[in-house]
């Protein structure tokens, strides 16, 4: 953990407000999401191609739950980026400006979403990828100010990436199911098999990247184990990937940890 405290330079105060906006409103968009205020359930959205059985790389309906800490998260930071310390800190303000952006893209995508507009979504959800990166990246290069700020900031970044990226591949395969892709055709299932071995290299290699940071490779393990339930339980069966989704969140798991204790062994000799 690096230390990053410093005076940050211009006014804090209508970035500290806007922060707490740009997330009051993702938290908003949340709960018209899942049905709750009013909006279209997601998985009844865009003609149904967001729901758990629409696609081979569609996670089962618990997998979602994920969400609730991400917000949960989202939420903290807002408050905590608001208190002393986290107006002080160098990182924080380094990282309202993406924190924000990837509220108001959580937003601009379930608006999406629910319209129907599954092409403009996945537009939209690779943006955020990208705004994730960016906080990620970062966080790396800066450090935190205090072991609390470190916490809150790789829990809730480092879940928010990992399950994005299994996200950003689940909405891809939406789109392209809705365009008749791949649905007439033999090669699905290994295709699908292919792309998680990639999803979980990414989890290794953002392990290794944030110098043995478990959370963004704990996500994606976490949304890959959720497609194989969804391939073995679901009505859209493949024991194929079912099987293969679970096998590669153990060893991304596995391989994750190996490279955090790595880590923090060459941590401890420095």
């Amino acid at each position: 953990m690096q230390q990053s405290l410093a005076v940050p330079r211009g006014p804090v105060l209508p970035a500290q407000v806007g922060t707490l906006l740009a997330i009051a409103l993702a938290v908003y968009g949340s709960f018209l999401g899942s049905g709750a205020a009013g909006g279209t359930p997601i998985q009844d959205a865009a003609g149904g191609y967001l729901s758990a059985d629409a696609t081979l790389l569609a996670p089962a309906g618990p997998a979602f739950s994920i969400w609730s800490l991400v917000y949960l998260g989202l939420a903290v930071f807002a408050v905590y980026q608001l208190t002393a310390p986290g107006a002080r800190s160098e990182t924080l303000r380094r990282l309202r400006g993406p924190a924000s952006l990837s509220a108001l893209l959580n937003a601009a995508w379930i608006l999406t979403a629910q319209q129907g507009w599954l092409a403009v979504s996945v537009a939209v959800i690779f943006i955020l990828l990208t705004s994730l990166v960016w906080v990620v990246v970062l966080l790396r290069n800066h450090g935190s100010a205090t072991r609390v700020e470190h916490w809150i900031l790789w829990i809730t970044f480092g879940v928010y990436l990992g399950w994005v990226c299994v996200a950003s591949l689940a909405n891809t395969a939406a789109w392209l199911a809705s365009l008749g892709v791949g649905t007439d055709a033999a090669w699905p299932g290994i295709a699908t098999v292919a792309l998680l071995v990639v999803a979980a290299a990414i989890g290794v290699a953002l392990t290794g990247y944030t110098r043995g940071q478990l959370a963004p490779a704990a996500a994606i393990a976490w949304g890959l184990a959720w497609i194989g339930v969804s391939r073995l339980t679901g009505t859209n069966e493949s024991a194929l990937v079912g099987s293969a989704a679970l096998a590669i969140a153990g060893l991304l798991l596995l391989i994750a940890l190996g490279v955090a204790l790595r880590a923090r062994k060459e941590r401890s000799i420095t």
